[in-house]
């Protein structure tokens, strides 16, 4: 006789799985471009496409570097739009203004979230064309133009810029800063909606393992010496003339000790003439670069104007001792005295190079706070930005309302067709 009896139906509590999204990632600057936020968005919109979501790159054709098309507007590639050199930066090019553009673009392939990654003229014009479509906005704080302006001369300029950054992120719906010194700093400034996201770095690829004593030797420097290195745009906002100066307190000390500088830019001549015995790598970068960071031992960082500062996690993943100024990705991540040293932003400049000399003087505890910089890093790091941004961006989508968006595209629909 048959059994009436069943098993009771069980459903098991699976973690909820976001659904794929269409991003439209905006950016000033991206890869083949060698510079910390283009790896950095880089590596977000990989991270993304990884998670099975669909994100389309629009931002500026680089010449000598692209050869696609200047605009394609199929909605199935990345878009790459009209540009112009930066001033004294001119093998790189900001996006020129093209809301008409993305209107049209946007209006036949919707995306589901609008993600400006950077603040120039392009990332404005993706602003103000989102926001017609009402599309939900994502914007990053990325670089301090305002703070950059005194470096040029230009410190009348801060005023404005800042006026002008704090217009564009209050459009957005969700600002993302690395930091939280950042993120109450902005907020202080007038800033709103803001939410702090930090950076990853990649602890394969920057590892002490990749230390090369062929390059040490290239550099004239045995396993005894001291070597210092320095990594970044080689420009007046980077705060160079420390860096120099200390190097010559440095050499006092330790007449052996090389200086290793990677990276170029405005100031790199005048460098060169003002520094004979340092070593210039020129850009540099993927495992080229990982060698050269493993292969020093203390990483001299004197900029008083990131927003974060990808090179410190860089270097303290490949094991070196950093010394920094106590802000940004600096006060974020290292242990004063314990992975590296920290040195008040308000102190004189010879409060840095004092630093570093005692450091260099003793390469024994150097090279122990380098070791343990490397087991403080996050070894899945980027994995958990990328989804910490992924849930933001997925948030900011399940919170806009439908029926605004569908008939936002409806009117502009009606104005392409008039426009043609």
């Amino acid at each position: 006789m048959e059994s009436n009896h069943q098993e009771p139906f069980v459903v098991e509590d699976f973690p909820r799985r976001h659904r794929s999204m269409r991003i439209a990632t905006v950016t000033e600057t991206y890869k083949p471009e060698i510079n910390g936020v283009a790896l950095t968005v880089a590596r977000i919109v990989e991270g993304l496409r990884e998670l099975s979501h669909e994100v389309q790159v629009i931002r500026p054709r680089q010449a000598d570097l692209d050869t696609a098309a200047l605009w394609d507007e199929d909605g199935s590639h990345d878009v790459l739009t009209g540009g112009v050199p930066i001033p004294m930066y001119s093998h790189l090019r900001m996006g020129t203004l093209s809301k008409r553009r993305l209107l049209k673009l946007w209006t036949l392939h919707r995306p589901d979230v609008v993600h400006v990654a950077t603040e120039g003229p392009l990332g404005w014009s993706a602003l103000q064309a989102a926001r017609v479509l009402q599309i939900p906005v994502c914007a990053d704080f990325r670089t301090n133009f305002h703070a950059y302006s005194q470096h040029y001369g230009l410190g009348w300029l801060r005023r404005p810029i800042l006026a002008y950054l704090r217009k564009l992120h209050n459009r957005a719906d969700c600002t993302l800063v690395p930091t939280e010194a950042l993120r109450q700093e902005l907020q202080d400034l007038g800033f709103h909606r803001l939410r702090t996201v930090a950076r990853g770095v990649d602890t394969q690829r920057f590892d002490p393992a990749r230390r090369s004593l062929a390059l040490r030797a290239k550099w004239g420097a045995s396993e005894s010496t001291p070597v210092l290195l320095c990594v970044g745009r080689m420009a007046p906002e980077k705060n160079m003339e420390c860096l120099i100066q200390t190097y010559e307190k440095v050499l006092a000390s330790r007449p052996d000790a090389k200086l290793v500088l990677v990276g170029d830019g405005p100031l790199r001549q005048r460098l060169q003439q003002r520094c004979e015995h340092a070593i210039f790598e020129g850009f540099m970068q993927g495992d080229a670069l990982a060698q050269c960071y493993a292969s020093a031992d203390v990483f001299v960082f004197p900029s008083l104007t990131e927003t974060y500062g990808n090179v410190t996690p860089e270097a303290m993943a490949s094991g070196l001792a950093v010394v920094a100024y106590d802000y940004a990705a600096a006060a974020q991540l290292i242990l004063h005295h314990q992975t590296g040293c920290l040195v008040p932003v308000k102190s004189a400049s010879q409060s840095f190079e004092d630093t570093v000399v005692a450091l260099v003087c003793d390469l024994d505890r150097a090279r122990a706070m380098g070791r343990a910089a490397r087991s403080s890093m996050d070894q899945d790091s980027w994995l958990r930005v990328v989804r910490q941004v992924e849930s933001v961006l997925s948030n900011l989508v399940e919170s806009a309302t439908p029926q605004q968006g569908h008939a936002a595209v409806a009117l502009e629909s009606r104005r392409v067709s008039v426009a043609r």
